[in-house]
């Protein structure tokens, strides 16, 4: 009787630590009296804020504070309970606006978690892990077809600002919709203006029911702005380990670094290459090494990552570009001067690559493309020739700049257009066969819309059994082959 009176009264017990506010630097907050403390712990407040153990000197406790310093003193009271950071998560959260402690911003009201996920945890694996063997369409023409995208793969976008790397990003989102492929957005340091866009975006696009929004713009707390992408990744592995697969943009990394680079030098660690601590390679790739896609025994979903990254002036050799180019299976470089010449996306097609993205791209996508980026690297190079010399050209490479043009035209798309990959099989198809080359360079956009509603109108099979089968077999070929007839026999 005696002892199920203590283990009843025992569940009452708030077991805790209690040390003390010793100093107090911006977001820096150390702590004197909790020896039982440990890295990636949380600890509160007197105040009721809430903060996260980064370190340790001699006797003290580094914390890094989530919110605003404006409620804590000096002497105030900290409580240790002796718990990791973990953060809910759920089904609830799709189509929610959150921060980066996972709380509602949207006016919507509370969201009911699932479960709680520690935020810093284990990468799955290599006995976790499949090889990648489906596709990530992402809707833009110039990724689908030189640097196909696959499930589970890590892809880097980096550039100057404003070139599109987030368009294309958002556009990739845009194109999920009907696929089944859970999305999550983490806006990280950027202009709350920037961020109002995008959100607005996908409300308009009907894009939102399947998305998750973290919200770690420039004006929240260093401490949110750190967790954000941590936090984007824990709520991507609840539905990969749901057997479900999952997108997720980290929109960026580089002022994602500067915030690190922040708390590093107020936690008095040896600033090193361009001022960034030594251990700003470990924290991105901890974090770029949670995507993968899982074997079946464990539910067999997918994380597939896209995280941005701003250069400056074109170059591609700072320190965070090339620590990420390293951990990630291709990068996707986007370049100011093609930009400003009106060619958007403006991807450059000689430094991009996608290292393993090929393994899991359509058949009949790679059969119409497997010559393409020859084609128009072929075209870039004579170009560039042809504006250096005033001299006429040969005819040979008449032919080639007006194929590259074609390309050209055929690769170019408006923003927020996400093209089905049918389409642009169909679109390859035709170039391949040769047709295209009979019409003139502006004539290309209008082929574009008005032979997909020729095929739509006689031909509708063709759509569904390339969406199906994922093949360009001999009956799609004779009915695009009829269909090509038919446009051109009206056209001339």
């Amino acid at each position: 009787m005696v002892t199920e009176t203590l283990q009843n009264k025992a569940t009452y017990l708030d077991i805790r630590e209690v040390g003390y506010v010793k100093a107090i630097k911006e977001f820096i907050i150390t702590g004197v009296g909790l020896p039982s403390c440990f890295n990636g712990q949380i600890v509160e407040f007197e105040s009721g804020d809430r903060g996260l153990v980064m370190g340790f000197k001699e006797d003290e406790v580094q914390i890094l504070l989530f919110g605003s310093n404006v409620n804590i003193k000096l002497n105030d009271e900290i409580y240790n309970k002796g718990q990791a950071l973990y953060l809910p998560v759920g089904e609830k959260f799709l189509g929610r606006i959150i921060n980066s402690l996972c709380e509602p911003v949207d006016n919507l009201g509370p969201i009911e978690s699932d479960d709680t996920y520690p935020v810093f945890r284990e990468a799955p694996g290599v006995l976790d892990r499949i090889p990648v063997h489906d596709t990530l369409e992402t809707g833009t023409v110039v990724l689908d077809t030189f640097f196909p995208i696959a499930k589970g793969q890590r892809q880097l976008f980096l550039g100057d600002r404003l070139v599109g790397k987030t368009t294309v990003a958002i556009d990739a989102i845009l194109n999920q919709k009907g696929k089944n492929v859970i999305c999550i957005y983490a806006c990280i340091g950027k202009p709350y203006s920037s961020f109002i866009k995008e959100v607005n975006l996908l409300k308009e696009k009907d894009a939102l029911h399947y998305t998750i929004v973290i919200s770690a713009v420039a004006s929240v707390s260093v401490g949110e702005q750190y967790l954000a992408p941590y936090v984007a990744a824990m709520l991507g592995e609840y539905f990969m380990y749901n057997g479900k697969d999952v997108f997720v943009v980290f929109d960026d990394l580089t002022r994602h670094a500067w915030v690190y680079r922040q708390i590093s030098l107020l936690l008095e660690r040896a600033p090193g290459r361009e001022a960034y601590p030594g251990d700003i390679f470990y924290i991105h790739s901890q974090l770029v090494e949670r995507a993968g896609c899982l074997k079946k025994e464990l539910k067999g979903g997918s994380m597939t990552f896209f995280p941005i990254i701003e250069i400056l002036q074109g170059d591609i050799t700072g320190y965070i570009p090339t620590n990420l180019i390293s951990m990630t299976d291709g990068q996707i470089y986007f370049d100011s001067e093609l930009f400003h010449r009106g060619i958007k996306p403006a991807v450059d097609v000689g430094l991009s690559v996608s290292r393993i993205g090929s393994k899991a791209q359509w058949p009949a996508m790679r059969e119409v493309s497997k010559r393409l980026r020859l084609d128009y690297v072929r075209y870039q190079e004579i170009l560039k020739m042809s504006r250096l010399k005033s001299t006429s050209i040969s005819k040979e490479a008449e032919e080639i700049l007006k194929h590259g043009e074609i390309i050209t035209k055929l690769i170019t798309q408006d923003r927020h257009n996400p093209i089905p990959m049918e389409y642009q099989i169909i679109y390859l198809y035709a170039l391949n066969t040769g047709v295209l080359d009979k019409l003139e360079i502006v004539e290309i956009d209008k082929f574009k819309s008005e032979f997909i509603k020729l095929v739509q109108e006689t031909s509708p099979e063709i759509l569904k059994k390339l969406r199906e089968t994922k093949e360009l077999s001999n009956d799609i070929k004779e009915n695009l082959n009829r269909c090509l007839k038919q446009y051109f026999e009206e056209k001339f």
